[in-house]
């Protein structure tokens, strides 16, 4: 029953008349005006599974709160950006706080894993959201 519900919206999914509001399939448009921020998004997981990881081999409680406090800041910065690309700011703190710490705690070990790494992508992260910033169009 419900497949004969969404056969017609997955036809005629560019139809005007079903993207009114109010339409009876415009609840189930998969046309969207929001691009979605898989990086911002795949750069969050990233980050808690790196607490997690930290976690479950040497028992560090601090690494999984931090990991699971600065992944779900990231993966709110990455929400912020799929619903408004000119919403950069929370990612960019939460990029550039990570580039910091995980800096000085590489240049500290000379070690790669994790220090190495959180420091790496977190940059290349601040490197995507200036450039974002960067391109987009100033307002006066």
């Amino acid at each position: 029953m419900f497949l004969y519900l969404l056969l017609p919206q997955l036809v005629f999914c560019n139809s005007s008349v079903l993207q009114q509001p109010g339409s009876l399939f415009g609840f189930f448009s998969p046309v969207s005006n929001m691009s979605v921020d898989w990086i911002g998004y795949g750069y969050a997981a990233l980050i808690a599974s790196g607490g997690a990881i930290g976690y479950a081999k040497a028992g560090s409680v601090p690494s999984l709160a931090a990991g699971l406090l600065f992944g779900g800041l990231a993966g709110f910065g990455a929400y912020q950006i799929s619903n408004d690309p000119n919403n950069i700011w929370v990612s960019l703190a939460t990029s550039g706080a990570l580039t910091g710490v995980m800096g000085k705690r590489f240049y500290g070990s000379r070690k790669f894993m994790p220090a190495g790494l959180m420091a790496g992508a977190s940059l290349l992260m601040v490197g995507k959201l200036s450039m974002a910033l960067l391109q987009k169009p100033q307002e006066s």
